[in-house]
């Protein structure tokens, strides 16, 4: 256990000459976490020395700092932009690829060095037994300072001293070891839609699954492999792990929908990895970075090659949409807003704001015949005759909207 005073005492012996300038280098592991992050745990309930959990994306160039608060849930307690990290999105699979792994990682307290070449650091600990059991190769992947990488998350000396301290402390509060989390971007249903047509994507909802259940519950997910798969422990509490299943499908309906609301589908490529856009700001203004690897690969970095265009969906005005679906499917639709007359049935629009979103599903519905109709009223002529052919539909939208009114979005 590291004393708190040890840095200031530290201090103190170097001021005076008695320590070697070897041990003197060695003082910055013991730099203590500053006084503004201290600040920040203290106002999310946590402590320096509560346990410690970091989750990183490459796409986004972060590194998340969680915290246990005093609740039990982990808190987020700050975001450091990573200055440089190399490859593509995806996992890492064998040495010298310069890819940046992607997965769940644990780190115990001997994968910390205080005499890194690279100012401080600490081992990921790739690689894990997922990459093992597909025969990834590969070792030595850190965290560690000088913006230089060749599979590691780069960070500058200054951040990864505080990120050292931030982890120093959560061990000498008794953490055995704490998760390192790594995913090529965050694990958002909007992401998971746009890269659904990316080779890694079946990884990748692998990876999602225990980004969910952390989310869901605030814990650190218990992690095994299974069948080479990544598998995660259900909660004791069925309360709880029905928590876990409610968020998981709520994200699954929320990828499904954006996909059928046409969201374009992509994959980022990378000359060579990437960097955070405070340090490649930072850098235009004259700041130094110091060493920084492959920098001609920066300005290449994260292009979007479209796999699959965006769908533009139409919104169509309220006159050409009820004109749609004629006399009898107006009234039932006016009865289902509780409008006491058919009269109403062209004042049903502004109460009904989400008609965006559900018309497409009646007409839908009214062409196939299978929209109910509320208080048994049915639609003359059977369902959907009274839907009128494309042409007709087309001078509808001329006569009420005029030429190119049909909105988009």
């Amino acid at each position: 256990m590291v004393s708190p005073l040890r840095p200031f005492l530290l201090a103190a012996l170097l001021a005076g000459g008695a320590i070697a300038p070897a041990d003197a280098a060695a003082g910055k592991a013991f730099a203590p976490i500053p006084a503004a992050t201290l600040g920040l745990m203290q106002a999310k309930g946590t402590t320096a020395q509560a346990p410690v959990l970091f989750r990183a994306y490459k796409k986004e160039s972060e590194i998340e700092v969680w915290k246990r608060a005093a609740s039990g849930r982990f808190v987020l307690v700050k975001t450091f932009p990573i200055c440089r990290w190399s490859g593509q999105l995806g996992p890492k699979r064998k040495t010298g690829d310069r890819q940046t792994p992607e997965g769940f990682y644990t780190v115990p307290q001997r994968q910390m060095n205080p005499n890194s070449s690279y100012y401080l650091s600490f081992d990921v600990g790739y690689p894990n037994a997922y990459d093992r059991a597909h025969g990834s190769t590969g070792s030595a992947v850190m965290v560690h300072g000088v913006c230089s990488s060749m599979g590691c998350f780069a960070m500058t000396d200054a951040v990864v001293g505080e990120i050292y301290a931030i982890a120093r402390e959560a061990f000498a509060g008794g953490q055995a070891a704490f998760q390192f989390q790594s995913y090529p971007f965050r694990m958002t249903a909007q992401n998971m839609a746009r890269h659904r047509t990316d080779p890694n994507i079946e990884f990748w909802r692998q990876l999602k699954a225990g980004s969910d259940r952390f989310e869901a519950l605030g814990e650190e997910p218990a992690v095994s492999v299974v069948a080479g798969r990544y598998a995660f422990a259900p909660d004791r509490d069925p309360v709880r792990e029905a928590r876990v299943a409610a968020h998981r499908a709520d994200e699954e309906a929320r990828i499904a929908q954006a996909v059928e609301d046409g969201s374009a589908a992509v994959r980022t490529t990378y000359s060579d990895g990437g960097q955070h856009a405070f340090w490649a700001a930072h850098a235009a203004r004259g700041g130094s970075l110091g060493e920084v690897s492959r920098p001609e690969a920066l300005a290449y970095a994260g292009l979007e090659v479209v796999t699959i265009p965006a769908r533009p969906r139409v919104v169509v005005a309220e006159a050409v949409w009820s004109r749609w679906l004629g006399p009898a499917l107006r009234t039932a639709f006016a009865r289902s807003a509780n409008l006491s007359r058919p009269a109403e049935a062209g004042r049903f629009g502004p109460l009904l704001t989400a008609y965006a979103d559900t018309l497409p599903r009646m007409v839908r519905a009214s062409l196939a015949g299978t929209l109910p109709v509320p208080g048994g009223l049915a639609p003359q002529g059977g369902a959907g005759k009274d839907v009128p052919t494309k042409d007709a539909a087309d001078k509808d939208a001329a006569d009420f909207t005029g030429p190119g009114r049909l909105a988009r979005r």
